[in-house]
């Protein structure tokens, strides 16, 4: 009796997304972008070079930022996991750095801006944000093709000192 399951198999997994329980039946082998994506309608979380370089992906796990397309929705189970959707209030109101995003014009085409936020967020929560050159070294896993960058390091610096104040 081989110790795998055939990749054909359906592996049932239970995502905890935004706070809710989303039971799914997955091939063993779907990352969680995919699963966010194309199982959850999730589509916030982007797509960009699925390798795991662009940052468009990128949504938190436990609190952390982590690159969605690195992970197989498999491991996530049982984990915490927050994607730009789950960002905002109940309510509709913005979080701050989204807010803050708006405000300082951060995004261009806007493909990037979900995993920048989300990045952005925890750049914010590590505290990396002591100067703009270190928002810009703990944001540099993001890519923005637009070149919004002057802006998104307006938008990070103005949240943490809003948190700071």
């Amino acid at each position: 009796m081989p110790d795998t399951l055939p990749p054909e198999t359906p592996l049932l997994v239970t995502l905890r997304v935004n706070e809710h329980d989303h039971p799914l039946a997955l091939d063993p082998r779907t990352t969680l972008l995919d699963a966010l994506r194309e199982h959850l309608g999730l589509t916030g979380t982007k797509v960009g070079c699925n390798h795991g370089t662009c940052g468009a992906c990128t949504v938190h796990i436990d609190g952390r930022r982590q690159l969605a397309c690195l992970v197989l929705a498999a491991a996530a189970q049982g984990r915490d996991i927050r994607t730009i959707e789950g960002l905002s209030d109940a309510d509709g109101a913005l979080h701050p750095m989204q807010a803050a995003f708006v405000a300082h014009d951060a995004l261009q085409c806007g493909y990037c801006t979900p995993g920048q936020i989300m990045s952005a967020v925890a750049c914010v929560t590590e505290g990396h944000t002591r100067t703009d050159a270190e928002i810009r070294e703990y944001m540099s896993g993001n890519l923005c093709r637009c070149g919004a960058y002057p802006n998104i390091v307006a938008a990070v610096r103005d949240v943490a000192q809003q948190k700071a104040a």
